[in-house]
């Protein structure tokens, strides 16, 4: 099993950011209740509220597909609230890799570190 962390940049929709907070809100919610590996999830907004920035930490790539299982719908309204782009750090399996095939993430495969 190989750690997983992403960050995920969301561009949010010129008069739309009221509507991401809320949405933002239940999708931690659903995180909370539902996820098992999901070891981090924290949200950053920029000072005028256009950009926010989520930090993830997952136990492995089977938590990563977890997640985004138990986010469902959320997730389609929250790519149409915003521009998505995801950063990827680890080692995705093959199943992760084909799942986010098509999607706007780039992969980096650590190297070293302490």
């Amino acid at each position: 099993m190989t750690e997983i962390r992403n960050i995920a940049r969301c561009a949010i929709h010129p008069g739309k950011f009221a509507e991401f907070k809320a949405l933002a809100e239940r999708c931690t919610t659903i995180v909370r209740q539902k996820d098992k590996g999901t070891l981090g999830y924290d949200w950053y907004f920029n000072a005028d509220e256009t950009v926010c920035v989520v930090h993830e930490r997952y136990r492995d790539s089977a938590a990563v597909l977890q997640h985004v299982a138990n986010l469902g719908d959320a997730l389609g309204q929250l790519l149409g609230l915003c521009d998505l782009s995801i950063e990827t750090y680890g080692e995705p399996s093959a199943e992760l890799a084909k799942a986010s095939a098509g999607m706007k993430v780039a992969v980096y495969r650590h190297y070293k570190g302490l």
